[in-house]
């Protein structure tokens, strides 16, 4: 089943969300940027969004 993402921000080419993930909220943020492959996953939100923050693409 695919993830609902829910609470979509974009901070500059990196979008945060969360979703439910065997019962647990998760956060993800990933880069948008074409040939970028940043994507990682966190138990808190604040840490998806400091991931976000700092991000610097190499694309």
């Amino acid at each position: 089943m695919t993830p609902r993402f829910r609470d979509v921000r974009r901070i500059g080419p990196v979008q945060v969300a969360s979703y439910l993930s065997r019962g647990r909220t998760r956060h993800v943020a990933a880069c948008t940027a074409p040939r970028c492959d940043f994507s990682t996953e966190y138990d808190s939100r604040a840490a998806a969004e400091l991931a976000a923050r700092i991000h610097r693409c190499r694309a």
